[in-house]
């Protein structure tokens, strides 16, 4: 029995078999946690989401940006030319994938191995504890009523600095880009959402989000996905006590699975050309 966390698949569903294969995962045993965006660029997300989506209470996935903007596409909100999202729009099952989709959360903790999933970050200012509220908070308006509205204002970089007494809109735009796009900030803790190659490489003044600090979430073991070009080293995850699993398969990197049980590693290669 063993849980491995899977880094962002965006629609590379042959790279999915073959590394559920090599780490001989069992369906009746074993439990798989995708750290978001399972669709989007790739060439098979159909096929992609009705898998995991088929695994039931033996898969869980954490919401990415393109996850959300599938759900936006769905809804007729926003489609950009880029996507490769038609064969999910017209699959007849549709309805039924995006149902599972909204249902899924944008924060888990697994108290049994003690930790955290997440898509893209935090913001310094939140504890583990205040994210899993605020991540209560937008998953409850995926889920409800009110998600045409909230599509409708989701995208947008503005507000970019988090307040609690944040309402409406602003509130759940933040929200959103902070569990499914951060990757830097500044000193304040404002989010920098323009700026997406790796470390060393930013702009003055800015921090990647696990690297700020006064991070509140120090600590808590963390599992993040959606920064390609990161190439973290093994020193720098255990010094700061998070672990990024994206390796760009949808570039032409790698597809990789994280065992949280003992922290090992599989990979393997991706079939998708390389991209620059």
């Amino acid at each position: 029995m063993a849980t491995y966390a899977i880094g962002d698949v965006q629609g590379c569903y042959d790279e999915l078999c073959t590394l559920l294969d090599h780490i001989r995962f069992d369906p009746a045993e074993d439990w798989l946690c995708f750290a978001g965006d399972l669709v989007n660029r790739g060439p098979k997300s159909l096929q992609v989401l009705r898998l995991v989506a088929g695994l039931d209470d033996r898969a869980l996935n954490v919401l990415g940006n393109h996850d959300l903007h599938l759900i936006a596409a769905a809804e007729h909100v926003r489609v950009r030319q880029s996507d490769t999202l038609d064969e999910i729009l017209k699959a007849e099952d549709r309805e039924r994938l995006l149902r599972w989709l909204r249902s899924s959360p944008v924060f888990h903790h697994d108290p049994d191995l003690d930790f955290y999933l997440v898509h893209a970050g935090l913001v310094p200012h939140w504890s583990v504890d205040d994210a899993l509220r605020l991540a209560g908070e937008l998953e409850s308006v995926l889920r409800g009523p009110g998600l045409q509205d909230y599509l409708a204002k989701m995208y947008g970089n503005q507000p970019d600095l988090w307040r609690e007494d944040l309402k409406g809109r602003d509130r759940l735009r933040i929200l959103t880009n902070v569990f499914t796009r951060l990757r830097f900030c500044r000193r304040d803790g404002s989010l920098v959402l323009d700026e997406k190659d790796g470390p060393r490489s930013q702009s003055a003044g800015l921090y990647p989000w696990y690297a700020h600090p006064d991070r509140r979430s120090y600590g808590a073991r963390i599992v993040f996905g959606h920064w390609a070009s990161l190439n973290m080293s093994e020193a720098e995850e255990n010094q700061h006590g998070v672990y990024h699993i994206d390796q760009g398969c949808v570039w032409g990197g790698a597809l990789t699975a994280l065992r949280l049980d003992d922290m090992q590693r599989f990979s393997v290669p991706s079939r998708q050309p390389k991209r620059v």
